[in-house]
């Protein structure tokens, strides 16, 4: 009995310091539990706002609404449609027509725009894209405020879409600050200001739904993809951080779709800006090869385990790559030091190398890494950006096609001879659907060679509408298909 009473005692004993010990525990866990609990409250609401009417308030006055005036000259083929005669100049009606209507079908028609774009400086330059005031005879901005001012056109890149114009205030002027795009998140808010189909400063909120998108609007396409609501009158507008720092600019949309809408990356832009200001034009570096990016099977082939680099297809003669002695097949691993892992990242690492700059590329030959020093030199789009309608043809088939002139086919990194090549396809058209991609050399229809932009529409003429067309061409990356589609 004595020794169990013992138990009992010892037992009670541990049974009362155990529970000490737990509620000791306790109180020093739930000392830091409130401010844990505190500080996961204040991080979700950091990312979830409650609402955005300082943003709003703080960002809306340095975002402008633009207004520009075109001139059509003779008032377009829908006003000579109407007022021409049907039958051509040797109409017998022609008096008629004359005596009546007199010049008025050759009247200038006026066509209006609508964009958005944001003030970046207390001297009145403002950003916006070039497809708002592209061939415009009159720019318009009006503030918040409601104060209106001519604008004159700094510099444009239609390569970027991107666009520098200026205003004169004796006011002072609301800027907006340019952020960090590459510190961007997917899932981050962010805050569209512009002028949605007319409605001056509109303001919507999304996330962001993905970065480095490729929409196929041009040789540096880098965009970040929003579901922040963006419509036509948008363009040109700031896409803003909940730090109201802009790091985007609005400028395309899919058609149709909602919730989908692309900005220019601010640091894309930051440089493109910086030169329009400085120079009124933009200059990119060029280094003088073809490319193409690595598939799984090149990878393996060339024993490159992280299956990242560009492989080099072309090198043309007595350009900078030609001269520093890269060759065809070697395969670019990095630009000073940064890894390359597709052609855009290449294309657009040398296009922002200064004119004049020694950029030191690694390359790995027959399994062996090289480094070789390129002196960079400008590059010319002229032979793009200078195409007129004289030199293509319209879009017989979907598909607009021009003569193999040496600048464009710099411009597609290519070295072929003869044919024509295909520099646009329309959405939905023939020859969207059997395949013909931008940038396809077209070499013969139906068995017969095609050397210029008139051999090209010549055959398709001889064609009847049902008629099968067979067209043998050469890809960009050196292989050869046949397109067939039904006229």
């Amino acid at each position: 009995m004595t020794n169990c009473k013992n138990i009992k005692k010892t037992t009670g004993k541990k049974t009362f310091f155990t529970i000490i010990f737990i509620i000791s525990a306790f109180l020093v866990v739930s000392s830091f539990y409130p401010a844990q609990v505190s500080e996961a409250k204040t991080e979700v609401s950091y990312q979830v706002p409650e609402n955005f009417t300082d943003l709003a308030k703080m960002s809306s006055p340095a975002v402008v609404n633009i207004r520009t005036v075109k001139t059509i000259r003779g008032g377009g083929r829908v006003y000579r449609h109407f007022f021409n005669s049907p039958f051509g100049k040797q109409d017998p009606f022609n008096d008629f027509f004359n005596k009546f209507f007199g010049n008025e079908f050759q009247q200038d028609f006026k066509q209006r725009s609508l964009g958005s774009g944001f003030i970046i400086d207390k001297q009145g330059y403002i950003v916006t894209n070039n497809h708002v005031i592209e061939n415009a005879d009159k720019i318009k901005v009006k503030l918040k405020n409601g104060k209106e001012f001519d604008a004159e056109i700094v510099g444009r890149d239609p390569n970027t879409d991107i666009a520098l114009i200026k205003i004169k205030s004796k006011n002072s002027l609301s800027v907006l600050k340019l952020g960090d795009s590459d510190a961007l998140k997917v899932g981050q808010w962010v805050v569209a200001i512009g002028s949605p189909f007319g409605f001056e400063h509109t303001v919507t909120a999304g996330i962001v739904s993905a970065k480095g998108r490729i929409i196929g609007s041009g040789p540096y396409d880098d965009f970040i993809q929003t579901d922040a609501s963006i419509n036509p009158g948008n363009s040109g507008g700031p896409l803003i951080n909940m730090k109201g720092e802009v790091i985007g600019i609005n400028t395309a949309i899919i058609a149709g779709g909602q919730g989908i809408g692309f900005a220019i990356p601010i640091n894309s832009a930051k440089r493109i800006v910086d030169q329009l200001k400085n120079s009124g034009e933009v200059t990119r570096g060029w280094l003088g090869i073809g490319i193409q990016d690595l598939s799984k099977e090149l990878s393996k082939y060339y024993g490159i385990k992280e299956g990242k680099g560009v492989l080099v297809t072309e090198v043309f003669p007595g350009d900078p790559a030609d001269e520093a002695g890269i060759k065809p097949k070697d395969i670019v691993l990095s630009v000073n030091g940064k890894k390359v892992e597709n052609t855009r990242e290449l294309s657009k690492s040398i296009a922002d190398t200064s004119v004049g700059d020694t950029v030191n590329i690694k390359v790995l030959r027959n399994g062996i890494e090289k480094k070789i020093g390129v002196k960079i030199v400008k590059r010319d789009d002229a032979g793009i950006a200078g195409l007129t309608p004289s030199k293509v043809n319209e879009y017989e088939l979907g598909i607009r096609v021009s003569e193999l002139t040496s600048e464009i086919a710099r411009h597609f990194n290519i070295t072929e001879a003869g044919g024509v090549i295909v520099i646009d396809v329309e959405s939905e058209s023939q020859g969207m659907e059997a395949g013909v991609r931008v940038g396809d050399i077209i070499k013969e229809i139906n068995h017969q060679p095609i050397e210029t932009v008139k051999n090209y529409k010549n055959e398709i003429k001889k064609l009847k509408k049902g008629d099968s067309i067979q067209m043998f061409i050469k890809r960009v990356n050196g292989n050869f298909n046949v397109v067939t589609l039904t006229k």
